[in-house]
């Protein structure tokens, strides 16, 4: 009888230190995933950015065609080492269907893309990419019916003030002046375009992973990609391919930014809720005024970088908030 409650008394302290032992697991494991997704969306951020100046600065001379040819060809190599290793998911009709529209559409938007980073300087054209949750919070309401919360409103807002206070010094001549501005940049305008383009396509890549698998979709995604690319804008214009052929070393670093950008986006996005990863693989538009800056001397860059970060803050509210 005497030993009864001992017993009692050891067990309670066991299931305790357990218990205690699993909380202390558990929180370690949700603060290594943290960080770990958010390294990986960082990673993206940067990969993307450093991919487009890199693009700029070494095929800043060819034509936005040229310039997607060169980016398509030399992630080839890293493509070709690493699908073999990509484990195939069962996939369904959905998936075929959802990839014939995606593909398309997203080669066609990166030529817009390559287009608006060769004819503006890319503090006055990649932060136009933060109007993409704009756009997918205006299709929301007009296909599905769906109110933004007033989080989304703000972050709405705080985008037009950005995309406002990039061309502030345009105000000596109007106070309308710095929007008229974004009309007159090529870059900008364009980026527009690309930024509701994606906002469909967006949509179409969340429907394609979730009748795939994550990387798969990304390496089958960039396989594709590259096959279009290649295949259908020779047939649009000239190619200069014993120029693009002889610069290797230049091209395969283009190249390395677009295959990383994929691994990185690919492997962060399944491991946290889509809205959280864009929203820290939006800081490219923060990457790329730096950038900018750094390598291309772009003036009137304390302005640009006010406007891309305050743009930075409205998709931040959109997305996590709104």
């Amino acid at each position: 009888m005497g030993l009864r409650p001992r017993i009692k008394i050891n067990d309670e302290k066991s299931i305790t230190l357990v218990t205690l032992a699993h909380l202390v697991t558990s929180n370690l494991q949700y603060e290594v995933n943290l960080l770990l997704w958010f390294t990986l969306a960082l990673a993206t951020a940067l990969s993307v950015a450093t991919g487009d100046a890199l693009t700029k600065k070494f095929f800043g001379r060819f034509s936005p065609y040229e310039m997607a040819v060169a980016a398509s060809l030399y992630s080839l190599p890293f493509l070709l080492i690493s699908i073999p290793f990509i484990p195939i998911p069962e996939l369904d009709g959905i998936f075929w269907r959802t990839v014939c529209i995606l593909i398309p559409l997203d080669t066609f938007a990166f030529y817009l893309y390559m287009k608006a980073i060769k004819l503006s300087p890319l503090s006055l054209s990649i932060p136009f990419l933060s109007f993409t949750p704009v756009f997918m919070i205006g299709t929301g309401f007009f296909i599905l019916g769906e109110i933004p919360h007033s989080w989304g409103l703000l972050g709405i807002g705080l985008v037009v003030i950005g995309s406002y206070t990039l061309n502030a010094s345009e105000v000596r001549y109007g106070y309308l002046a710095p929007f008229r501005a974004i009309f007159k940049e090529p870059g900008s305008w364009l980026m527009l375009i690309v930024s509701l383009l994606y906002s469909f396509l967006a949509v179409l890549g969340k429907k394609a992973i979730q009748h795939s698998s994550p990387l798969f979709f990304g390496f089958f995604f960039l396989a594709a990609f590259d096959l279009a690319t290649l295949l259908v804008f020779p047939l649009l214009t000239r190619i200069q391919w014993g120029t693009l052929l002889r610069m290797p070393r230049k091209g395969l670093c283009i190249g390395l930014m677009l295959f990383l950008h994929v691994i990185f986006h690919s492997l962060a996005i399944s491991m946290v809720k889509a809205v959280y990863m864009i929203s820290v693989k939006r800081m490219s538009i923060l990457f790329s005024v730096i950038y900018g800056w750094l390598l291309f001397k772009e003036a009137e860059i304390s302005n640009r970088m006010l406007g891309a970060l305050i743009m930075f803050l409205g998709v931040v509210c959109i997305t996590l908030l709104g």
